[in-house]
């Protein structure tokens, strides 16, 4: 697949693509088990989330406080920084999104074959 997003230069990114980043944290937010990995509109194309989330792995950007926040929340260990004021980067948010989409990808493979055990359990068997 051809990846359409903008280019990091030098470990910074367009802030299309920081807007990007935010809107596919959105998306995850509001993505419903078992259905397909959201996608973000980026120049007329749907993009991934997952896409998005990679292309950001080499931001060495600073996240703002609402991308800092909006990712933090969905840690089960409190985020503790190692830069000043506890700072995140780009990089750090992307890898943690790209973890938890492995999760709810994970989770939603477990609880389909779950269903379907029980499903075929209950039926009857055919003569």
């Amino acid at each position: 697949m051809m990846n359409f997003l903008p280019d990091l230069h030098e470990g910074h990114a367009p802030i299309t693509l920081q807007h990007l980043f935010r809107d596919a944290i959105y998306a995850f937010d509001d993505w419903e088990d078992g259905t397909p990995e959201p996608a973000v509109m980026h120049q007329g194309t749907l993009v991934p989330i997952t896409v998005v989330f990679e292309s950001m792995r080499g931001c060495t950007d600073i996240v703002p406080q609402t991308v800092l926040v909006a990712v933090t929340e969905r840690l089960t260990k409190p985020w503790d920084g190692d830069g000043p004021l506890d700072a995140m980067t780009f990089s750090t948010a992307a890898r943690i999104m790209g973890v938890l989409i492995r999760k709810r990808k994970l989770h939603g493979t477990e609880a389909v074959n779950t269903f379907v055990e029980h499903a075929s359990a209950k039926r009857p068997p055919l003569h």
